[in-house]
């Protein structure tokens, strides 16, 4: 079992910059693969970025490609999120997420384990 706790979020203005982590407990952090997702007030949540488990392979949603920088250390067992150029409709609750049996997270229901959210509002 493993459990995940996320920080960094906050309110930032359009255009610009945050960085969330997530640490993640337990000693077999290496042998999940970890994501992102988020979720805005009436929407479902949608996953934004996955990184596999040795970090050799990362996937983005469209919306944010060419933004956000998804990265892990397996030795401290934390995911880290950059997220640059940021746009209002970035505004939500973002999730750190653990998989123990996909490859790459792009599904909610690929996920096992789920952090307790942290929220970024991004003001136009």
């Amino acid at each position: 079992q493993v459990q995940l706790v996320e920080s960094g979020g906050g309110l930032v203005q359009a255009g610009g910059s945050l960085r969330l982590s997530c640490a993640a407990s337990g000693r077999t952090f290496s042998s999940y693969t970890m994501g992102w997702f988020r979720q805005a007030p009436g929407k479902e949540r949608e996953n934004v970025a996955a990184i596999s488990r040795s970090g050799g392979r990362t996937d983005y949603a469209d919306s944010v490609k060419g933004r956000f920088t998804i990265s892990r250390d397996n030795a401290k067992n934390m995911v880290y999120l950059q997220m640059n150029s940021l746009k209002p409709e970035d505004t939500a609750v973002y999730y750190c997420a653990a998989g123990i049996h996909a490859i790459v997270l792009v599904a909610a229901g690929q996920v096992d384990y789920w952090g307790q959210g942290t929220q970024v509002t991004v003001s136009s």
